[in-house]
Parts: structure tokens; sequence; C-alpha cells
């Protein structure tokens, strides 16, 4: 009887343990949940887990396993982690051979793994995944899988066995990406370590369904973050065959900030140097922080080239950029005007994260003054026409707790046309911030007086010749207003000149003391009292004297420490006038309101010119004995003490004219804007009391405005001398013309002589209506990017930022046609009454004529010498996952043209942009 009950009591046991999982997988009335976590429970160690059901009064036989039995040490199980797994449709589950059939919308987690099919076989006993998708009764088929490993997918077209134990996978026809490419393969086995075979496999970087161009190899193998290696392949352009190929192939399989590899040149021809190959060489990713760019360049008729680029990143601390290119040519072919050159070029960009209370910072832009003359940059040739050029390499500090700061810089400036280099090493200054010693006193003009003190120490080294003999005196012709330049006579910045260069270095030291009080007068009147102090210090000083031989004044240089002591006050009182014109009716426009800002101020400078102060010295300028003051620091890095006294009254007088329009009319409250209708005009000039001719300087105009929502600007300057004007016959039996001591007016020419006037005048049109700011441009893209299913990182954030920072680089894709254009016309009177008329027109631009083609153009008109200016012509081919540029200059001493195809990076592609040149192109 106890037997019978015992055989009873486990088959009971036996079918409450089979037949609910059986049941409930196939209920459909219920509300479907993801299947149980898996656990294994363990009678040996938890026996109270398995709860069974009272079915016996009879007292429990006791277990007779000891307690010290060694089957209390857990097994260990293949599986490491937790295993979720869920079905739409049904969950089956066959106990004779252990599996799990998922059935509809099936989903898969192991650790990093997830498997997603619309049929999933789990086989426990072989640690086995199976997945495949379903013929429907239409014989297509649906739910093909897709594996997830890490940040790898693998798009399966067929079918796979994966085993979670070794992590090794069998797949049949399947598309994994491998950061900027896709490999497909109608076989493919994953090791455990991520590495992938293919058999009859192809690689891409286009990322279509049927892609554009595609290498077809028997073998490819990929290793996981390091590179893509296969046997011999064929290039494929649009599933056709071409002869291309290799015997092998490499190719990266790093992020793109990680990836070393060749870099394919561009080709073209160049008028000077003729055929070339540029940009041929190999990019180094050393590590995280530092990536350099080697190229080289060839050209037919006896030149060559090298460059580096290097890029570095710190993250939270610094990123920076430095470029150095070398060219040599010497060509056999010019033997009747032979050219022989080296040139160089650097630049150097250094920039730090906000951080700290010390500042380093550097923006390099030198060369030699041959190399925009003769190096042709493809991309963006103005720099070719451009002779300014300057550099800064800063570093500041802030001294916490103290109102001191100071600042180390190394400033560079040079002019390629007149060859002028000017490097200032070092340029040290010591500031201390405005203090307001009686800040807590009623009385205002007291309670906002404050004091600030700044020290500014230079060393100038110029290769800008200053003549010993025949010295112009320079304080004088600015004091009368002669403003003449003339081309200055240099030194040959160079190597072999550096010890002369050094020798007549310029140095000096400047120390201000301004004191400023700002306090309310008569309620409407804003008054302003300042005091500068300044003193400069200098190691020697000029002693002039006259050479009756020569009949002119020569300088010779005094060394010793000298002090320049000077100061000037000044006196100023603004305020701020509006007025309204309300218009009424149904006028659009609703008011025209009138700013305008006058400002009258004096001004109070002794006379330093007296010798007895040292800083002026009386000469002897020529045979009659004719004397003139010359200052003793005339070209001196800092100057010298002022001439004359200056007792002035200056006049200022600004406009701002802006209109209020309504723009909505059809509710019952009309919404308006402001539009600028004159953004300002400005008048100056002022009068010296103290001076015994010219009392009045010129009257100084400028106005700027906009229009079309700013998308056409002009600009307009001037200056109008108001004394009249007299010929007068030279001792050459010349006629010229002079300024005399006489208002105009009363002389009938009007209120003044016209001596200078410039206008500028630049639009952009476009079909976008209007222009956006860079903040815009960078959420419109990005936004465009996440909506497309693209990944933001860091590499994805550069990008943008390029492309927001220099849109000229990039090609917009998205609007048909953009337009820019730009006029200027300068005119300006000299005292003699020479006049020189300059005017100019350049447009830029681009055309879509295609879904495809862009057409971009850059160029202008010189009316002054009727010629049209440097032009530059591109042709830009979107080929989806490639991208073409051709750039053709076609006349002027730059011609040529360039060609440059490569792979687009698959970033671009999402972002609807392409770039006009390579990273790190000069």
């Amino acid at each position: 009887m106890r037997n019978t009950w015992s055989g009873l009591f486990f088959l009971l046991l036996t079918l409450w343990a089979f037949l609910p999982q059986s049941a409930f997988s196939q209920d459909r009335g219920r509300a479907l949940q993801p299947e149980r976590r898996v656990t294994a429970p363990d009678s040996i160690l938890n026996p109270d887990m398995l709860v069974l059901p009272n079915l016996d009064s009879l007292l429990m036989v006791q277990d007779t396993v000891p307690k010290s039995d060694t089957t209390k040490v857990v097994p260990q199980s293949d599986i490491q982690t937790t295993i979720n797994y869920y079905a739409e449709d049904s969950i089956i589950t066959d106990f004779t051979q252990n599996r799990v059939y998922l059935y509809n919308d099936a989903w898969f987690e192991y650790g990093n793994i997830r498997l997603d099919a619309d049929l999933i076989i789990i086989d426990w006993d072989k640690s086995e995944l199976f997945a495949s998708g379903i013929t429907d009764s239409l014989g297509n088929v649906q739910g093909n899988p897709i594996f997830k490993e890490g940040n790898t997918t693998y798009e399966i077209r067929k079918e796979m066995r994966y085993n979670f134990k070794s992590q090794k996978a069998i797949i049949k026809d399947v598309v994994t990406e491998q950061q900027d490419g896709l490999l497909r393969g109608t076989t493919i086995k994953k090791d455990r370590d991520g590495s992938i075979y293919l058999d009859k496999g192809f690689y891409t970087t286009c990322n279509l369904a049927e892609p554009h161009w595609h290498i077809n190899a028997a073998k490819i193998k990929s290793i996981r973050g390091k590179q893509v290696v296969t046997g011999p392949f064929n290039l494929y352009f649009n599933n056709i065959p071409t002869p291309a190929g290799l015997p092998f192939g490499i190719i990266p399989d790093t992020p793109d900030e990680k990836a070393s590899g060749i870099v394919f040149p561009s080709y073209g021809q160049e008028r000077v140097r003729g055929f070339f190959l540029r940009n041929f060489g190999y990019y180094f990713a050393f590590n995280d922080y530092v990536h350099t760019r080697v190229t080289g360049d060839i050209y037919s008729l006896g030149g060559y080239g090298a460059k580096a680029a290097t890029i570095y990143k710190k993250r939270y601390r610094f990123n920076g950029s430095f470029d150095l290119d070398y060219q040599r040519f010497q060509s056999p072919e010019t033997e009747l005007n032979p050219l022989d050159y080296n040139t160089i070029w650097v630049r150097w960009s250094h920039q730090p994260e906000s951080r700290g209370n010390s500042r380093f910072s550097a923006s390099v832009n030198a060369g030699t003054t041959n190399y925009n003359n003769v190096v042709i940059n493809p991309t963006n040739f103005l720099t070719n026409v451009n002779s300014e050029f300057s550099s800064n390499v800063s570093y500041s500090k802030t001294f916490q707790g103290t109102p001191f700061s100071m600042s180390a810089n190394l400033r560079h400036s040079q002019n390629v046309q007149t060859d002028e280099v000017n490097l200032i090493l070092p340029d040290i200054a010591i500031n201390m911030n405005r203090q307001n010693p009686f800040q807590n006193v009623r009385f205002e003009p007291l309670k906002t007086l404050n004091v600030a003190w700044n020290f500014n120490l230079q060393n100038s080294i110029n290769n800008r010749i200053t003549p010993t003999f025949g010295v112009q005196n320079e304080a004088l012709r600015q004091n009368i207003g002669e403003f003449d330049i003339q081309q200055p006579n240099v030194l040959p910045f160079n190597l072999a000149n550096l010890p002369q260069l050094l020798a007549d270095a310029d140095n000096g030291a400047r120390n201000t003391i301004p004191i400023t009080s700002n306090f309310t007068l008569f309620k409407y009147f804003t008054g302003t009292a300042s005091m500068n102090l300044t003193e400069l210090w200098y190691l020697e000083r000029i002693n002039f004297f006259y050479n009756p031989v020569e009949n002119r004044v020569d300088r010779i240089l005094e060394n010793g420490f000298n002090r320049v002591s000077f100061f000037n006050s000044s006196f100023n009182l603004n305020t701020n006038v509006y007025g309204f014109y309300n218009f009424k009716g149904k006028s659009k426009v609703e008011t025209i309101r009138h700013h305008m800002q006058p400002s009258v101020g004096f001004n109070f400078t002794p006379d330093f010119s007296n010798p007895a102060f040292g800083y002026y010295q009386l000469v002897q300028v020529d045979e009659t004995g004719r004397q003139q003051l010359f200052s003793r620091h005339q070209g001196f890095i800092f100057g010298g003490a002022p001439l004359g006294e200056s007792r002035a009254m200056s006049f200022n007088l600004r406009n701002v004219v802006e209109a209020k329009i309504k723009t909505d009319t059809d509710g019952d409250e009309a919404t308006t804007k402001k539009i600028p209708l004159l953004q300002s005009l400005n008048i100056s000039t002022s009068y010296n009391f103290a001076a015994d001719s010219f009392n009045m300087a010129p009257i100084n105009m400028n106005t700027r405005t906009s229009f079309f929502n700013d998308q056409l600007s002009v600009n307009l300057s001037g200056n109008i001398d108001p004394y009249a004007r007299r010929t007068f016959t030279n001792t050459q039996g010349q006629t010229v013309e002079r300024r005399v001591n006489d208002f105009a007016w009363r002389n009938g020419q009007g209120i003044g002589t016209l001596r200078s006037l410039q206008m500028n005048i630049n639009g952009t049109l476009n079909p976008s209506g209007n222009t956006r700011s860079p903040g815009e441009v960078r959420e419109d893209i990005t936004n465009d990017f996440l909506q497309q299913g693209g990944v933001m990182n860091e590499f994805v954030e550069e990008e943008i930022n390029r492309i927001v920072n220099d849109p000229s680089q990039y090609i917009d894709w998205s609007i048909p046609w953009n337009l820019g254009f730009g006029f200027n016309i300068a005119y300006n009177r000299s005292q003699a009454g020479q006049t020189n008329i300059t005017s100019a027109m350049n447009i830029n631009g681009d055309v879509k004529i295609s879904d495809k083609w862009k057409i971009n153009f850059n160029g202008g008109y010189d009316f002054r010498t009727a010629q049209i200016t440097q032009t530059m012509i591109g042709i830009a081919r979107d080929l989806h996952c490639w991208q073409m540029n051709v750039n053709w200059i076609p006349f002027g001493r730059f011609t040529s043209y360039n060609v440059d195809i490569r792979v687009k990076s698959s970033i671009l592609q999402d972002l609807k942009v392409s770039r006009r040149r390579a990273f790190f192109d000069f």
C-alpha cells in the first residue's frame, strides 16, 4: 500500500510539471508576456524551492543524504548570464529534444547579443541558436534574421546558426557594416573575437541596396577594429566588372578618427609647372590624440613638393593643427626666363578649452613672400591674391584674488607685395583692472572714479630700411595732413640678414594710467571725464643735424635710457534724442523712429614739443636757414610725445532710423516687426583752438544699411577737407595743388574738398529667401541627420562643426542656386591734387543643373584696368558614395585645372553635403 501511494504521488507530480507548460504556450486568449528568465532550480542546496502539493497526509520520508555530502558544490553551467526571449505568436517547448521554438516577431537576448527573426530555435543541449525567415502562402520570405553583437549588426537574407557558448556563427547571405564600409557574402563564418570570413563576398562604402560600386573577391577576411583583407579582387561599377583589380587588398576597418591608410592623389595641369599628381601620400592615425598626413606633389616640368599636416586633440584640454608645405621648382625649358625657386609656408592653429586661469593659443600663417605667387590653391585661389598675412602666439594668465593679469605674445605680419615683414618678439603686457577707490562716496563723480594701469613691453624686428641720411620729418607731415604712403625700402628677411635684423631691432616699454569717471548731468546728459598719463621707456634716441654739403638732414643714434612722459585730458557729454512719426489709416508702415546720439567733447594736450623737454629737436633743414622740429623718437615702436598744444572741441553725431511695419492683418491684432532703414550714419569732426593754422579737422562720415532681410548691404565712408585749395607752379614748372588756411565756403568751393570716398555693396541671393545664423545651420543639419537614423558621436559633431564654420568648403545640394556679389569703388585725392579712382566687381555662387550636378564659379571685373580678375570655375558631381570635383582657372598667371575623385564618407552621405576638398588640403 505504501508503494502504491508513492507511485501515484510521482505520477501526479509528473503530470503537474508537464501539462501546464504545454497548455499555456498555446493559450492565445491571454495577454502575451515576455518569457520568464530561465533559472534551473537546485533541489540539493535549496530543497524548499520545490513546493509539492500536499497529496497525502502521510509524513514525508526524511532525506537520507548526509548533510556533509559533496553534492552541495554548485555545478558550473555554460550559461554565464540571464537569457530572455519572446515571441509574438507562440512559444513551443520540446522537452524530448530540449528545444524551444519561437514564432513570429521573436527575439532572443543573451549578454551583448540580440537576435530578431520570425523563426528562432533554441537548442539547449548544443547551446545553439537557429534563425530564419518564414515563407508565407505567396512564397515570400518575411522576418529575415537581424543579429546584433555589441555595435555590430548583421542583416541576414537567409539563415544563421550561432553558438552562444563558443560565440561562433555560420551565416548564409548576410550584409554587415564595418565602420564606413559594408560587407556582404554568400556564406560567412564568425569567430569568437568578431572576425568574419566571407566566401564570395564584396565590400563597398555605398549604403544603397544596389550599390554604385563594390569590390568583388572570392575570399574576404574582416578583423574587427583593424582591417579587411581580401584575395584577388575586381572593381565593379553598377554591377559591371572592370579590368581594375589587385591580387590582394587591405582596407582599414578602424573608426574614421583612428584609420591609417593611403591618400590617393588628384591630377591636373598648371600653365607654369605642367601636368601634376598632387597630394599622394599616407595618413597616419598614431593614436586617439595625434594624426598626421604626409603627401607629395610631382610636376612634369621639373618641380616637386612635400606636405605634412598634423591635427591633435586632447579632450577637455586643447586641440589644434600644424601644416607645412615645401615646394621646389626648377625648369630647364625656360632658359630665357629661368624659374628656380624654393618656397615654404607654415600654418599652426592651437585652441585651448576654457578652464583654469591661464590660456595658451596660437594662430600662425607665415611663409616666404613668393609662396602665393607661385603655388596655386585649387580650392581657394583667393589666397593667391591676398597680400596681407598675420600670426599671433599668445599666453595669458589671470592672478586670482588680485586685479592683475598678464599676457605674452609673439606677433607676426607680412605684406607679400612690398616684402615687408614685422616680427614682434616678445610682446609682454601686465594689466591692472579698473579700481574704484571712492565707491562708498555718495558724490557720483567720485563714486564712479576708477583708475587702471597698463604696462606693455615690445621688441620689434622689422626689415624696413630706415634711412640714416636725408631724413623725412614724419611729425610735420602728419601735422599738416600729408598721409601719402610711399613704397618702403626693405631688406630681404632671411637667415643671411638675421644678424643685421636683430641689430636694428626696435624695442621699448609703455606705461599708461587711465583715470575716468562717469556721471549724469541735468537728468538727460551723461558726462565722462578722463585723463591718460603715459610714459615711454627707450634705450636710445635720435640726434639730428644739418648736412650743408648734401643740403639735407641726417641722423645718428644716441644710446642710453630715456623717458618720454606726457598726458592728455578730455571731457565728453552725450545724450539721446528720439523722434517718431506715426502713420494713420491702413498704411503697412506703422511708425518710423529716428534715434540721434549727439556727443560733444573737449580735449586738452600740453605742448611737449618745447626743446626744454628734450623730446623734440629744432634742426635747420635747408641752406636758407629754415628750421623745423624733429621728434627724437621718430619711427620708434611707441612713437614719441605729441607735437604742439591741443585745445580741441570734438563733435560726433550718430543716427539710426528704423521702421515698424505690419506683417499680419488677418487677425484682430496686427503683428509688427522692426526693419532698419538706416543702421548708422555717423558724422564727426573737431576744432583745435590752440593751432595757429588749419584748426578744423577733416569731416569724417560713414553710413551703412541693409535691405531684403540683410541679403543686400551697403557701406559708405569718406572725409571732406573743409579748407580751400589753390594751384601753384613749382620750380620745375609743374602745376601743383596746395591747401590754404581759409575755409572752402569762403572761396566758392562748397563745403570742402572730398579727399576720400569708399562704397561697398555686397549681396547674397538664393531661393531660401534669408540667411541663417551658424547656430540655426548646426541645428538643422543635426536634426536632419538624426531623422535619417544617424547616431551622434564626436566624429559627427566635428564634421558638422566644419560645415558650419567653413560653409565655403562644402556644397549644399538642397539649394538649387546661390549668387553672391560685391561692388566696391574708391576715390582718393592727394594734397597735391592727384586723383585716383579704383573700382571692381566680384561674383561667386553655384548653380544646380540637375540633382547630381552643380557648377560653382568665382570671378570679377576690374573697371580701372578693364580686365577680368582671377576667375575659377568648378564642377561638382554627387555620386552618392563618391564625389568628383573639377576646378578650372581658365586664364591669368594661375591658369590650371584640377580633378579630384574620391570615396565620400558615409557621414557626408547622410548630411547631404559634399566636401570641396580633402581634409588638411591647403
